[in-house]
């Protein structure tokens, strides 16, 4: 009997040690809200002596207790705010039907402030944000390696450049990506972060020319519910709070509004980040890669981008060349994407004849390695046999041999009037030959759409 009391009293005194330690505290009432049990850890924290406390009602020692209450209904309170010693907490209460005894009532603080709460809600919503980015990350990189070894080409020029971006890798100050629309400045952009030691944390991209103004705080930032009209509920984290320990790349960062510029300048100088409708500061461990194809030394003169941003910016800068500056690249890029788009269309095109491959050397490439992609991929859809031959190539190419006598510029004419004929057929088909809602998807009046649409001749109904 004596070793029966010893046990009991063993198994008491281990139960008490685990309760008293349970962080936030831990309060037990029995059937009649009588406290039988108040934790060291609670009494500490609200300047009790836990001892002097059993017996009483829980009304007497704590404000806006509900433990009797819970005791009388047999319904448990889970995460319920209370409001003690003007400090809101989160609680739970949880009645316990013990046989012979009764109902007794666990009750314990989760947390002691309910500021707590929202800031475990703001880690989450990171994390899950971070998840998805990861995800999507994770399919990017199955599809495309981005590395140093995606960027094609023999010459000179592009073996230096290579070499820069490779020791820009290992240092940690931005990088300034300058080049014409098409060049590879997003390329090189992934092979600096796939190269440096952030390679395998995230490398969150935003093109600055691609969103709304009045959006764009709110991406590079971030926001706290309700910040604005049309914010979440549950809030949204920036892209720098993304990139933490990776690399963030921003596109034409030539088209920063203004007023944003002072605000990026602050970020990278304090590597801090504060949401729209904040008020606590986040760190960031980033890499800034920028990128434009404007000069943005003539717009600091110009006084539409900030000297001082400019200068913050500049400290590693890579230009990269035109197309038409390297066109010894040209019969190697052009066999690499032949066997790209073999491989993801199923074709079986293995070479380009020596005329067609003349013709391509001899044109002037405006839209850059973009423009050679896209011409390659429309012949590929179409070609028959395995050889590219002077007739696959688009019509316009192949005046250039009827017509040796024009400029380049009346080339480069024709050019842009195919490009913006085909672009006015895309976009009313797209509208369904809506014509309003064609006009302001090209950003001009319906009078301007049916101007050009005479001059291209498309007939009113496109099929």
């Amino acid at each position: 009997m004596e070793q029966e009391a010893r046990e009991y009293k063993e198994k008491i005194r281990f139960y008490e040690a685990i309760l008293d330690n349970i962080h936030n505290g831990v309060m037990i009432t029995d059937q009649n809200g009588k406290i039988i049990f108040f934790s060291k850890t609670y009494g500490n924290f609200l300047g009790i002596n836990p001892g002097e406390v059993i017996g009483k009602h829980c009304t007497e020692v704590l404000e806006n207790t509900r433990m009797h209450l819970v005791a009388e209904t047999g319904i448990p309170e889970i995460n319920q705010p209370q409001r003690i010693k003007d400090q809101d907490m989160v609680v739970q209460r949880i009645p316990i039907k013990i046989s012979g005894q009764g109902v007794v009532v666990y009750g314990q603080v989760m947390f002691k402030d309910v500021r707590d709460v929202h800031a475990l809600s703001r880690q989450l919503n990171l994390l899950e944000s971070k998840v998805e980015l990861y995800e999507k990350e994770l399919t990017s990189l199955r599809s495309s390696k981005y590395t140093i070894d995606n960027i094609v080409g023999e010459s000179e020029v592009i073996l230096e450049l290579k070499t820069l971006a490779l020791q820009a890798a290992q240092i940690q100050a931005p990088v300034l990506l300058m080049g014409e629309s098409g060049t590879g400045k997003e390329l090189f952009a992934h092979a600096i972060h796939y190269a440096s030691k952030r390679r395998i944390y995230p490398f969150i991209r935003l093109n600055c020319a691609a969103i709304p103004k009045d959006l764009l705080e709110a991406e590079l930032f971030g926001y706290e519910p309700g910040a604005f009209t049309g914010a979440g509920s549950k809030g949204k984290p920036g892209k720098f709070e993304l990139a933490h320990r990776g690399s963030i790349f921003l596109d034409e960062i030539s088209d920063l509004p203004l007023e944003m510029q002072p605000k990026l300048l602050r970020v990278l100088e304090d590597k801090e980040t504060e949401r729209l409708g904040g008020t606590r500061l986040t760190k960031s461990d980033f890499r800034l890669i920028a990128a434009t194809h404007q000069n943005l030394q003539d717009l600091v003169e110009q006084g539409k981008f900030r000297k001082d941003l400019f200068y913050r910016l500049n400290v590693i800068p890579i230009q990269i060349p035109p197309l038409r500056e390297r066109k010894e690249d040209i019969p190697l890029l052009a066999e690499n994407l032949i066997q790209k788009f073999n491989r993801e269309m199923g074709t079986k095109t293995v070479m380009m004849s020596r005329e067609a491959l003349e013709f391509f050397q001899n044109y002037y490439w405006p839209g850059n390695i973009r423009e050679l992609s896209n011409i390659l991929e429309r012949i590929l859809y179409t070609i028959t046999g395995d050889t590219i031959q002077v007739g696959h190539l688009p019509i316009f190419m192949q005046s250039m041999a009827s017509e040796p006598s024009r400029t380049q510029a009346t080339l480069l004419k024709r050019l842009r009037e195919d490009m913006e004929r085909e672009t006015l057929l895309h976009t009313i088909r797209l509208s369904k030959d809506n014509k309003n809602k064609a006009a302001k998807l090209l950003g001009i009046h319906r009078t301007s759409l049916y101007k050009k649409m005479k001059k291209f001749k498309i007939p009113l109904k496109t099929t």
